[in-house]
């Protein structure tokens, strides 16, 4: 029986080891009935290991949790969700061969018929305003939109307390707003929220409470509206945070990348068009390309990238030159570098080590093979400098990719294709899943390569991040691209609309317009 009076969760000295890391070290906080209540800290400060154990995932080696004033062990994530709990993972654990319903019905506990669970997932998708096809296959989605699948799942268990990481990083700011309207409502009920993201000034806005950890251990706690998002990244590292530096008058150099009119058929039955996309890059600039997940952007990454090669190879062009038909290694040799969404398994091995993760992308350019032959000292030494100049948390070059928290490997992908100096970078998502302070050391990292002269496009669903270091941005809706203009001209509102297919004068004049009756 539940004591009515007691907090929600209460963490009494939860301590957490693996070999040679002291993951969680005698960690305590409460989260009370209804209180929206966020886990902030550095990537590697322990904050997914405890949810892990709260969700019954992992298990405390010593300390005590207790729910609704009980003390519990928590034996699996079954066991969680009869008591109640339920979460959302930054990881997603999903079936790639499977569609959307058979992934949230393996998910659930209860049995239920295919259309009274189609039914549920529907209702629950219009009361989020998300948008997912139930009868899609897995492996035919984005990175944001498999994470929608985890938070439908998650919310179709109606929690008493659920746990949040990163939930809203594929979202525009309207579907935010939807959103935090719901998890507020979800509050008012009674349901605890635990809710972990580095967007700080989310947190401030929708959380009532904060638990700072750092290096394992809590090291404070903080009303979220009495502070800002910089004093909070601060209290996260344990310093001060440092802004990002942009020349003041900046001027650019000759086109490095040209798309012209690039046009690509959906590759299967769910893929996206991209239609009549172009757009050019010159030296010394950024360009972000802003979206909700599932409208072009993985297509346009893959199309740049040379994954997939185009019928006409003028579409995408490396200083005048074309190599729309070019495969990756020779538009590599032609200077291009490139960094997808997904970073395990398409960015990197996780069964290889880091050194091995280097070779991949950088041999040519850094000079690792010789006659054929990898030289691994040369692979090595490159990937100890990615580790030491990018802030990277692993042992050293011989660390298994797949050993990495999501924001370390993250961090070293980006410096293993920064630190080749391309002449044109191409990224995706740069900051997914990392902290604070690691965000603006990647932020100023893409601004240090643009003013060296490289031609930069970011795709990124994170706004804040497109608006404090693009130059020019466009958006990308139902694989069409809204022209460029920049940042200083257009409004967050704009974005936003542009980003859910709303077209207007300033989406593009005569080609909006064309757009609209191409529609009705």
């Amino acid at each position: 029986m539940t004591d009515a009076s007691a907090d929600r969760l209460e963490l009494r000295n939860v301590t957490k080891a693996f070999p040679g890391v002291l993951a969680n070290d005698r960690v305590s906080f409460r989260v009370r009935p209804g209180e929206l209540h966020a886990l902030l800290g550095e990537n590697g400060a322990g904050k997914s290991t405890l949810v892990k154990m709260i969700y019954g995932v992992q298990h405390p080696d010593d300390g005590e949790i207790v729910v609704d004033g009980t003390p519990v062990r928590i034996a699996s994530p079954r066991a969680a969700r009869a008591m109640g709990i339920g979460m959302v993972f930054q990881h997603f654990s999903l079936f790639e061969p499977m569609t959307v319903l058979e992934n949230i019905a393996l998910g659930l506990d209860e049995r239920l018929s295919a259309s009274a669970l189609e039914g549920r997932i529907r209702a629950v998708l219009a009361r989020y305003g998300l948008s997912l096809d139930p009868h899609r296959t897995v492996s035919t989605l984005s990175v944001g939109e498999r994470q929608r699948i985890e938070i439908v799942r998650a919310l179709l268990l109606e929690p008493r307390l659920l746990i949040m990481d990163e939930p809203t990083s594929v979202l525009t700011p309207q579907e935010v707003a939807q959103l935090f309207e719901t998890l507020r409502a979800l509050a008012a009920g009674g349901c605890s929220v635990l809710y972990i993201s580095h967007k700080l000034h989310e947190i401030r806005v929708l959380c009532d409470a904060a638990t700072i950890m750092r290096g394992g251990k809590v090291v404070g706690t903080c009303v979220p509206a009495q502070e800002t998002p910089r004093s909070m990244a601060e209290m996260m590292i344990g310093g001060s945070l440092k802004d990002v530096r942009k020349a003041a008058a900046k001027g650019f150099g000759p086109e490095k990348l040209v798309v012209d009119r690039l046009t690509l058929a959906g590759g299967g039955d769910f893929d996206v068009a991209l239609r009549d996309v172009s757009f050019s890059v010159r030296a010394g600039e950024i360009l972000g390309i802003a979206g909700v997940a599932g409208n072009g952007q993985n297509e346009l990454m893959l199309a740049l990238s040379g994954e997939t090669p185009v019928a006409n190879a003028g579409a995408v062009r490396l200083d005048g030159a074309p190599v729309g038909t070019l495969p990756i290694a020779r538009r590599r040799r032609r200077g291009l570098a490139a960094v997808p969404e997904e970073r395990n398994g398409h960015a990197a091995v996780p069964g290889f080590t880091l050194a091995e993760n280097a070779v991949l992308t950088a041999r040519y350019r850094k000079g690792m093979v010789r006659h054929g032959v990898i030289l691994g000292a040369v692979a090595r030494g490159y990937a100890e400098e990615v580790i030491a100049r990018f802030g990277v948390r692993a042992t050293g070059p011989q660390a298994m990719a797949g050993a990495l928290s999501g924001g370390n490997l993250q961090k070293f992908i980006m410096g293993r294709e920064v630190l080749q100096v391309p002449e044109v970078l191409v990224v995706s998502q740069p900051t997914w899943g990392v902290d604070a302070g690691a965000a603006a050391a990647i932020h100023q990292a893409l601004v240090d390569l643009a003013a060296r002269g490289s031609a930069i496009v970011v795709v990124s669903q994170d706004l804040d991040e497109l608006l404090a270091i693009s130059d020019s941005l466009a958006v990308i809706n139902e694989g069409r691209l809204s022209p460029k203009r920049s940042v200083g001209e257009i409004s967050r509102d704009e974005i936003g609309l542009l980003m859910g297919g709303v077209h207007g004068e300033h989406a593009g004049g005569e080609n909006a317009a064309e757009r609209e009756a191409e529609r009705a």
